[in-house]
C-alpha cells in the first residue's frame, strides 16, 4: 500500500477539525486552538451549537492579534461587543453594540474587541482568525 501524498486532494470536516492557513502558503487541517503557541497562522475553524453553552456565551473572548470573521451557515445569533473604551469594564449585553446574523452573513471583529456570541436558534456558524493569544474572561454581569 502507497502512503498518501500530502499533495493528494482529500475532503476534511470542518466541524471536526480546523484549517490553518500558514504565512508560507501551506494550508493544513489540523486541531483547533485559540491562544496557544505563536505558529503565525490563521484559523478557519466551523462548529455546531446547540446551545448557548457550545458557544461559551457566559465568557468574553478578544483576539489582540487580528480581526476576526464569524459567519452564520445555519440558525442564527448575536454578536454581544463589550463597549470599546478603556475605562469601560461593563460586561451587560445591552452596553456595547449588538450585531444579528441569520445564515449567510458575517460580522467583523475588530483585533482587540471584546465580544461574546449568543444563540437564537441551534446554528452552524464559522470563525477566521489568527488565534495568537485569545483571551477569555468570565461574564460577571447579569445580561
Amino acid at each position: 500500500m502507497n502512503p498518501v501524498n500530502a499533495t493528494t486532494p482529500t475532503a476534511v470536516d470542518l466541524f471536526a477539525s480546523a484549517l490553518h492557513f500558514h504565512p508560507d502558503g501551506e494550508v493544513r487541517a489540523a486541531g483547533r486552538r485559540m491562544g496557544n503557541g505563536d505558529s503565525g497562522s490563521w484559523q478557519l475553524a466551523a462548529f455546531h451549537a446547540e446551545t448557548d453553552a457550545d458557544v461559551h456565551a457566559d465568557h468574553w473572548e478578544m483576539h489582540p492579534e487580528a480581526d476576526e470573521a464569524v459567519c452564520c451557515l445555519t440558525g442564527g445569533a448575536r454578536i454581544h461587543f463589550r463597549p470599546a473604551g478603556p475605562d469601560d469594564t461593563t460586561d451587560t449585553a445591552d452596553a456595547g453594540d449588538t450585531v444579528q446574523l441569520k445564515p449567510g452573513t458575517a460580522v467583523i471583529v475588530p483585533r482587540g474587541r471584546w465580544h461574546r456570541v449568543e444563540l437564537d436558534a441551534p446554528s452552524d456558524l464559522m470563525s477566521i482568525t489568527l488565534p495568537n493569544g485569545t483571551r477569555h474572561e468570565k461574564r460577571t454581569g447579569t445580561r
